[in-house]
């Protein structure tokens, strides 16, 4: 596979230490050809894209994004574009985060995650759909929320 991931924080609301965007790069491809294998659709455009931005937002551009894109007021957690675009809102994950007692980063890896199966053709608009999708992205968090991996979270003046 021949997938280049790119993951931008572009909010200053939440604090994302460098260390997260380098750790979650370095599992970027592995998590591509898990969601691939979990894929709905063989030609999903996950398949055929060269390269997935994610790009880490508040509430504000979230909101704007959701609204814009889908017509649907309000910030959300993911909104995937099939160009190759996830965008992940970072407040919405720290409040979900802190609801289910998760660390920001296991709910952030969730989203990261459920944008890719959305690009592998994943949809979870329908409750059989949207069970199936939520079943495939928690075997994946599991398979990646690994010991190296959150050793990977912690920023080297800890």
């Amino acid at each position: 596979m021949s997938l280049e991931i790119i993951i931008g924080n572009n909010q200053e609301v939440v604090e994302i230490p460098e260390c997260w965007l380098t750790a979650f790069e370095a599992i970027s491809e592995e998590a591509a050809r898990l969601a691939l294998e979990a894929a709905a659709e063989e030609e999903s455009p996950l398949a055929l894209l060269a390269t997935v931005e994610v790009a880490l937002v508040d509430d504000v551009t979230s909101d704007r994004v959701h609204r814009d894109f889908m017509e649907i007021e309000g910030a959300t957690d993911v909104i995937t574009f099939h160009h190759g675009e996830i965008v992940i809102g970072v407040e919405v994950a720290e409040r979900q985060a802190a609801d289910y007692g998760e660390p920001l980063a296991r709910e952030l890896l969730r989203y990261f995650i459920h944008g890719l199966l959305h690009l592998a053709g994943h949809e979870d608009a329908d409750p059989a759909d949207h069970a199936r999708m939520e079943d495939a992205q928690e075997i994946i968090v599991r398979q990646l929320w690994t010991a190296e991996f959150q050793e990977r979270l912690r920023p080297l003046n800890d």
